[in-house]
Order: structure tokens, then C-alpha cells, then sequence
């Protein structure tokens, strides 16, 4: 590096190291709450990474990432007042120091979640790429994170679609609080190789090193190159967190490092003529500008209370709902009833011709999936319709960041009972991201899924799971029982600025309907009454919505008017329309294909008991599957999957003497 780039290098690693020194005092001080990691040692990685990167790149980091986010750009009073929790800091406060972002500089976000941040990094790197820019992505890791199934199904998927990424490990010798040594059984180099990457060590202490090892790496990756592996070795001078004790290093003394990146640059640039005074002046000006960060920090406000339920999720446009008969119609050969999986099919197909930033990706979608739903679509938009590796942590990823970066990804989980294999990504991510960022970026992207029992699909194929995703903030869960809806919802989903789990039922893929109109949507978070009636609610979902639906009209002959409300969204939940049902029937029946025990049954009984009190005439009941998990054998499922007699026997006995109707008046 000449004298002036070396100059601005050295002042950057400073302001990083200084930066770092005072967190460490304010956080001894209680002045930073949380977890703090810092980064002391290894300057020279982030400054040297980042030296020739660009405005447009997008870099995603670390539970360590103070140095990469200001190295990318980031405000140091915003940074100083977002790690001590005041609503000037750059996620206002919600991020904290293991999630420093600002989106708008490139910077997707340091994260708590070791080796999480690659898989976004794979998707910003495909958007990057859609959109025809040579900007690339950069994603930082440590060396733990390599172990990590992250890691290894990011860079797969990179290496397979060539994508305009750099993964930069850091390796400073420690993952937690085992060496580097303990962890892995060949070097990256080896992995690399395994992937068909192209491989890079540097020495992480040399920021002149670091920068014309990067420049190189970047140019090749601008040029079309596809993905690059660079392993920088580094320093990590204070412990895993601040607080850490560090006996496990036995004896290392990390602060008397001849290779601290500081002292080797401010060496180099006496070297070049760089008097000492103008070095202490860098030095002095460095720690005033820190300074002023932290009296920035320490004069502004802290957020409001009132504001906590504030970038939750980002604001939902009004969608008006038509009712069936007035949805407008196809060419007249759409009059002809076709089966949901088609007219789920035409909903994908139809958002794919009216948004160029919408695409599709899971595993086999360019043949179909394995129900047949996406079938010629790959034909019709190529470059939009993508297969990917089984690589479910990847796939989730892949949307989050090209979400992030601006498209509109409509990503397949092909089985619902797959969920656990990429949690992370919805519940630590996608779902998290708005809030955490200070409502900097959105998050437009719909996850389709599918469960269903009945087909002796076993316990690891029919799972209902709807609970689990509705309990966690920040996700949309849509589960639709008609095929006008299954199609109106998703365009909605498509539509909407928020992370949106579709779940269809495989049971209803065959139930026919005239295919909806283009402009037919479906409001989301907005139930729907199928049945009007007087005796009862029964409130469900999917499915079982539809069994709701034969066990109301079994009822019906009886002398039991039941009123029947299909929930379509099951979060957010419509408590309006259920409490208005109940304040008129006085009783509720809740009926879902997922296990009793712990499900969105239980949220509404609560809702019944809470706001709806003095509405009920009797006990809520609820129908569902026992606690156990789905058996294969047809005469165990049978026994064990609800159904339309089971909702009508509960109906029954709400309706029975121990709890007579209300009189008029």
C-alpha cells in the first residue's frame, strides 16, 4: 500500500481498537448491558477486507463484529449509542452489539447465531447477481462457524450456482473456549478444495497483506469468477466474551503479541517517512472522534416504552376481500373446476409474471416438487424457478438474504416436519431481522410448505406444526382450507413485506374449484365465517375446517345450529371475528388436525376465557389429535387423527343439559 492508503488503514484500525478499548470500560462500568465480544487483534481483518469494497457490497458478520461494521462505514456515535441501548443507536436501540446493522451501508448484520450469517450472505450474493450489479457479497465467520451445517451448505450452494461471494474466516485460534486445533480434523484449505473453491490464507495481522490478497479476490468475483474461500489467521487478544477469564489459554500472554496488527502498520509506516508526531496526532484525533461517540451515546434518550411493540412487523396494506360469487373470471374455459395443487400452481405462476423481483427456489421445483405443483414453471421463467441442494438451512437463507437485498423469493420447505433442520433461519432471522434492525429493512418473503395426515406418511411426514411457528414474533402463518383462498392467500403472502409460512394441506391438493380471477387476493390475518348459526362457534383451520363444515350441517339435522369460522391466518390472529362469533352462539369448539395438547387451541380457549368470559355458557372444549406422534399402521392413524364425528360428539356435549342456553333477556 503507497503512503496515503496505508495512512487511512492505520487510522481505521485504530478507530476500531479504540472504539473497543472504551466498550470494554463502559461495559466493566455497566454502561453496556448484554454480551459484549470484542475484537481487539484482529483489525487488521476487517480494515484490510474492506478497503476496496464498495458502497452497493453487503457484508454479513459475527457475534464479533464491532470492526466489520466499522470498517464497512458504520457511525460510531450510532454505534456507541446502539450498544448502550438508547434510541439514536443504529437499531434504535433493538439490535445491541452481537446485531449492529444498517442496511443501508451494506451492513446485513453482526449475528448471535454462530455461522448464521452465511446462508443470508448466499442470498444477498443471488439478488446481487439477479439485478446484474458486480457487487458481491462478503461474509465474515469464525473458524468455529466451519463446523457449523451453515457453513457448509452456504458455500455448496455458492460453488454450485457461482455466485459473487467471498467467505472470510477469521481464524484467531479459538472457537469459544477450545483451540482451533481441537475442532476440526482437516484445514480449510482441504474444505475448499472439497467444494471446488478457490482458496486464499493470508496473515491476519498484515493489513497491507490482507488488502492486496482482497483486491485480487474481489476482482475475480466482480469478473465473474464465482466464489472465494480466504482464510485469514488472526489474533484474538481478549477472551470469547467480555468477562471470560481465559484459564483455558494457559499461559498465552495475547497483549505482548509481536503481531498486533497496530504496532506492525504504525512500524511500516515509519518505514515510508511517516514521522512519530504525525502518527500521535492520527492517534490523538482518533480518540476524539471516539470521544464524541460517547458523549453522543451517553446525551441521547433511551427508547421509549411505549414504543416496544414497534418494528415487530412491517405495515400491512389493507386488502379488500370479494366474496366467491363477484371474483371475476378467467377465459371461459377457467370456468371448468381445476384442482387446488393447479390453482396454486397458477397463483406462483401469476405472481411470477407480474413482479420480476418475485422467484422461486426449493429442492426439485424446477421439475415440479414432488407434488407436481411447479411443474413448466422453470420452462416458462427460466432463471426464476431454481433447484437447489437438499439443503434446507441454505434454502431459508437464500430467501432471507435476497428478501433483504430486494427481491421477493418464494422459497419451499417440502415437508413441514423438515422445520427443525433450518429453524435458525426463520425464528432467529427472518422473523427477528425488521425488529432488530429498527425497522431498516423488510423482510418479503413466503416460505410454502405442506403437511397432512391420513396417508400413512409416518411420524415424520404428517406433523401439524402450526404452534411452534405461530409462537415465535414477527412471522405471518397462513393455512388455507378452500382453493379461492389457497390462491388468494399466497398472492397475498407474495405481496406482503413480511416473512409468511403458507402451509397447505397435501389432503386438499385434489379438491376442485374454477380457477380465481388474477386480481382475486385474500386479506391476511382475517378469518372467515362459512356457516352462520346460533348454538355454538366451532372455530378451525385447513382441513379440519372443511370437517368442521360436514360435522355443522350432521348437527344441523339434529337441531344444533352451529356458526363455523376457518381461521385461513393463524397468525396474526383474528380474535375479532372469533369473539363477535361467541358473543352471539355463547359457546366454543375448537377443532385442529395437531396435537391437543399445547396448540392454537389452547390460545383461543385463553382468548374465550380472557375477553370472551362473560359470553360463555359452558366450557370451551377442543378437538384435536391425542399426545403422541402420528402412527404409520392405517387402523393406529385412524384412531388417532381427528375428524367430523369427533367435532360433532363435542358439539353434542356442550349442548347437553349440564350447560342449558342462555335465556333471552
Amino acid at each position: 500500500m503507497n503512503r496515503d492508503d496505508l495512512l487511512t488503514a492505520f487510522r481505521r484500525m485504530l478507530l476500531i481498537r479504540k472504539m473497543e478499548e472504551r466498550i470494554a470500560v463502559l461495559y466493566g462500568q455497566g454502561a453496556i448491558p448484554g454480551f459484549v465480544h470484542l475484537s481487539v487483534g484482529q483489525e487488521a481483518v476487517a480494515v484490510g477486507t474492506l478497503f476496496r469494497a464498495r458502497p452497493d457490497d453487503i457484508i454479513t458478520s459475527t457475534h464479533r463484529g464491532h470492526g466489520h461494521v466499522l470498517a464497512k462505514g458504520l457511525d460510531p456515535a450510532g454505534m456507541f449509542a446502539e450498544l448502550t441501548g438508547k434510541a439514536t443507536g443504529a437499531c434504535r436501540g433493538r439490535g445491541g452489539s452481537m446485531h449492529v446493522a444498517d442496511p443501508a451501508l451494506g451492513i446485513f448484520g453482526a449475528n448471535g447465531i454462530v455461522g448464521a450469517g452465511l446462508p443470508i450472505a448466499t442470498g444477498a450474493a443471488h439478488a446481487l447477481r439477479v439485478r446484474d450489479s458486480d457487487a458481491l457479497a462478503i461474509a465474515f465467520f469464525g473458524d468455529g462457524a466451519v463446523a457449523t451445517g451453515a457453513f457448509h451448505e452456504s458455500v455448496n450452494l455458492a460453488a454450485l450456482w457461482r455466485l459473487p461471494i467471498v467467505f472470510v474466516c477469521e481464524n484467531n485460534g479459538f472457537s469459544e473456549f477450545s483451540r482451533t486445533s481441537d475442532q476440526h480434523a482437516v484445514p480449510l484449505s482441504s474444505r475448499a478444495a472439497g467444494y471446488g473453491l478457490p482458496f486464499r490464507a493470508v496473515d491476519g495481522n498484515d493489513v497491507e497483506a490482507v488488502e492486496a490478497a482482497m483486491a485480487e479476490v474481489f476482482d475475480e468475483v466482480r469478473a465473474g469468477g464465482g466464489p472465494r474461500l480466504v482464510e485469514a489467521v488472526t489474533l484474538r487478544v481478549r477472551g470469547h466474551y467480555e468477562g471470560d477469564q481465559q484459564r483455558y489459554r494457559a499461559g498465552d500472554d495475547p497483549d505482548d503479541a509481536p503481531e498486533d496488527p497496530l504496532r506492525r502498520t504504525r512500524a511500516r509506516l515509519a518505514e515510508l517517512g511517516v514521522p512519530a508526531g504525525e502518527l500521535d496526532l492520527v492517534e490523538d484525533e482518533v480518540a476524539r472522534q471516539v470521544a464524541e461517540a460517547e458523549r453522543f451515546a451517553a446525551d441521547s434518550d433511551e427508547p421509549d416504552p411505549a414504543t416496544v411493540l414497534d418494528y415487530v412487523a412491517s405495515p400491512r396494506p389493507d386488502v379488500a376481500e370479494r366474496p366467491p360469487a363477484t371474483l371475476g373470471a378467467r377465459p371461459a374455459d377457467a370456468a371448468k373446476p381445476v384442482s387446488t395443487s393447479r390453482i396454486l400452481r397458477q397463483a406462483m405462476r401469476d405472481a411470477l409474471a407480474d413482479d420480476p423481483r418475485v422467484f422461486l427456489a426449493g429442492i426439485d421445483v424446477g421439475g415440479g416438487n414432488v407434488f407436481g405443483l411447479t411443474r413448466g414453471l422453470a420452462q416458462e421463467f427460466p432463471g426464476r424457478v431454481l433447484d437447489t441442494p437438499i439443503s434446507e438451512t441454505a434454502i431459508m437463507g437464500l430467501g432471507v438474504g435476497a428478501a433483504m437485498a430486494g427481491l421477493r423469493p418464494v422459497v419451499e420447505l417440502m415437508y413441514l416436519d423438515f422445520l427443525g433442520t433450518c429453524l435458525d433461519q426463520l425464528m432467529n432471522q427472518a422473523a427477528k431481522l425488521r425488529f432488530m434492525t429498527g425497522g431498516a429493512v423488510t423482510v418479503p418473503m413466503v416460505v410454502r410448505t405442506q403437511f397432512g395426515s391420513g396417508r400413512s406418511s409416518g411420524s415424520q411426514h404428517s406433523q401439524s406444526l402450526e404452534a411452534l411457528l405461530a409462537h415465535i414474533p414477527g412471522l405471518t402463518v397462513v393455512m388455507p382450507s378452500t382453493p379461492e383462498d389457497a390462491y388468494g392467500l399466497l398472492r397475498t403472502a407474495i405481496d406482503d413485506d413480511n416473512p409468511v409460512i403458507f402451509i397447505e394441506n397435501r389432503l386438499l391438493y385434489e379438491r376442485k374449484a374454477a380457477m380465481p380471477a388474477p386480481d382475486h387476493r385474500v386479506p391476511l390475518g382475517r378469518a372467515r365465517i362459512t356457516r352462520a348459526g346460533t348454538d355454538l362457534t366451532i372455530v378451525s383451520w385447513s382441513r379440519m375446517a372443511r370437517l368442521a363444515l360436514d360435522a355443522a350441517e350432521t348437527l344441523a339435522a339434529e337441531g344444533i345450529d352451529a356458526e363455523v369460522i376457518d381461521l385461513r391466518t393463524i397468525a396474526p390472529l383474528d380474535r375479532r371475528t372469533v369473539l363477535e362469533s361467541l358473543g352471539r352462539t355463547n359457546r366454543l369448539l375448537i377443532a385442529h388436525e395437531a396435537v391437543t395438547e399445547f396448540g392454537v387451541g389452547a390460545e383461543l380457549a385463553a382468548l374465550a376465557v380472557n375477553e370472551g368470559f362473560w359470553s360463555l355458557d359452558a366450557p370451551v372444549a377442543r378437538v384435536g389429535a391425542p399426545t403422541a406422534p402420528t402412527p404409520y399402521a392405517p387402523s393406529l392413524e385412524r384412531a388417532w387423527i381427528p375428524d367430523e364425528t369427533g367435532i360433532a360428539a363435542a358439539a353434542r356435549w356442550l349442548m347437553s343439559d349440564p350447560y342449558p342456553r342462555r335465556r333471552s333477556g
